[in-house]
């Protein structure tokens, strides 16, 4: 099949919908398949490369400098007096299409794609969405927010933030009602969203997990090459971070947990594998409660070091309460490990409490520092739990999501002929 895949984000940026959206164009493009990616360019200019096999088409784009490109490093804030300043300005900004419309038009016309799956409410998604029905092109889409992981960050009052979900829920499932074919990654996200406001939702819509590549994320111990590159101490019981250092993120909720673990078990370490806009707080936060020495912040890592990376912690702990699933608590499931998390968005479909981790109340900083501390203190709970972790992470294959996609492009297809 000629499948063009619409995105607002897109590899190397670190967050899900990027991820997903290249380990989709990835697999669909060895297994056969002409793929064609449509992503706003990082450089502003609009060119086509073939990246991993794949065609993309980068299109036009402007720089936003009010939110970082989650591919640099965040540099420090600026000091005056020796205080920080507010962070007003990225240096590298994220880039965004504003007017893609003519370029998308341009780009699918000569590929003539038999499918368009779209992944983005953003004039990217828009403009392929308006090519699709124009053209009678089936259109599958994939949504991966949920109306909390916008608002929640920006930290509104309950009476503003209320009609503000309402409007983003109804304007997501309004924009979907408009396929031929909705997926969400969790049973969980969609009846979150949509069996909420199934009136006239006569579109079908399923749940396909995001998946993961489970030839790259094993169980094991990491090298001591691992170790002495990233100065980590070794043979510290370790918690594990990894993922957007961002405020949506809550890991200061995770520092304040590890504060009391400390307690209990000096010789712990928590590891945080990132970078984001919080980096700079959270280091500060450290530093406040007085376990800087006892907290590694790694900044970003790619693969394959971060394959390995995932084996350094003893479990996997985020207090997130913004996932549609989580593709970071199915790598680290998939590397044998624990898991701690909070009981929100979509989390306890990968997190299953009392099975292969601890499920807590968001903000539970009391109840985090205790799933921590059970997990760490005791082998054989840890042991159990990383037995089920392994069986949960096989049921998110990459190869099994990518054969469903391929059994939902070949379906719309033929109902467009019929």
């Amino acid at each position: 099949m000629k499948i063009a895949i619409a995105t607002a984000v897109y590899y190397p940026m670190t967050n899900g919908v990027a991820t997903f959206s290249h380990n989709l164009a990835v697999g669909l493009a060895r297994r056969g398949h002409d793929v064609m990616v449509l992503c706003p360019s990082q450089n502003g200019k609009n060119h086509t490369e073939v990246v991993d096999g794949v065609r993309t088409v980068f299109l036009k784009s402007i720089e936003l400098p009010v939110y970082p490109d989650q591919i640099n490093p965040v540099p420090p804030k600026k000091k005056l007096f020796g205080k920080e300043l507010p962070r007003m300005y990225y240096k590298n900004g994220i880039h965004v299409s504003a007017t893609p419309g003519n370029e998308i038009k341009r780009a699918l016309s000569r590929f003539r794609p038999d499918v368009i799956h779209c992944q983005a409410s953003d004039p990217v998604g828009l403009a392929a969405v308006r090519f699709a029905h124009r053209h009678n092109i089936p259109l599958v889409t994939t949504e991966h927010n949920l109306p909390d992981v916008i608002t929640d960050p920006l930290k509104l009052p309950k009476v503003v933030k209320k009609p503000v979900d309402a409007v983003l829920a109804a304007y997501f499932v309004g924009r979907q009602k408009k396929s031929d074919y909705v997926t969400m990654p969790t049973q969980l996200a969609i009846e979150d969203l949509i069996f909420k406001r199934k009136k006239n939702f006569k579109v079908p819509v399923e749940a396909v997990s995001n998946g993961v590549d489970l030839s790259s994320f094993k169980p094991g111990k990491a090298p001591a090459a691992i170790y002495e590159k990233y100065h980590i101490p070794k043979g510290c019981p370790t918690a594990l971070y990894v993922g957007r250092v961002d405020p949506e993120k809550q890991i200061g909720v995770v520092l304040k947990a590890f504060k009391k673990v400390l307690a209990k078990l000096p010789e712990a370490i928590l590891v945080v594998v990132g970078d984001g806009v919080d980096r700079a707080n959270l280091e500060k936060q450290a530093e406040k409660l007085v376990i800087t020495d006892s907290v590694y912040f790694l900044g970003r890592v790619m693969p394959p070091d971060l394959y390995e990376l995932y084996k350094v912690g003893d479990l996997f702990v985020t207090a997130s309460e913004i996932e549609t699933q989580g593709i970071v608590l199915i790598e680290a499931a998939a590397t044998g490990l624990p898991l701690v998390a909070v009981d929100k968005g979509a989390v306890r479909e990968v997190c299953q409490d009392g099975k292969n981790g601890e499920l807590c109340v968001p903000k539970d900083v009391d109840g985090i520092a205790a799933g921590i501390l059970k997990i760490l203190r005791k082998p054989d709970v840890r042991e159990a739990y990383s037995k089920k972790s392994l069986e949960i992470a096989k049921t998110h294959d990459i190869d099994r999501t990518l054969e469903r996609f391929e059994e939902i492009y070949q379906e719309v297809l033929e109902k467009s002929i019929e």
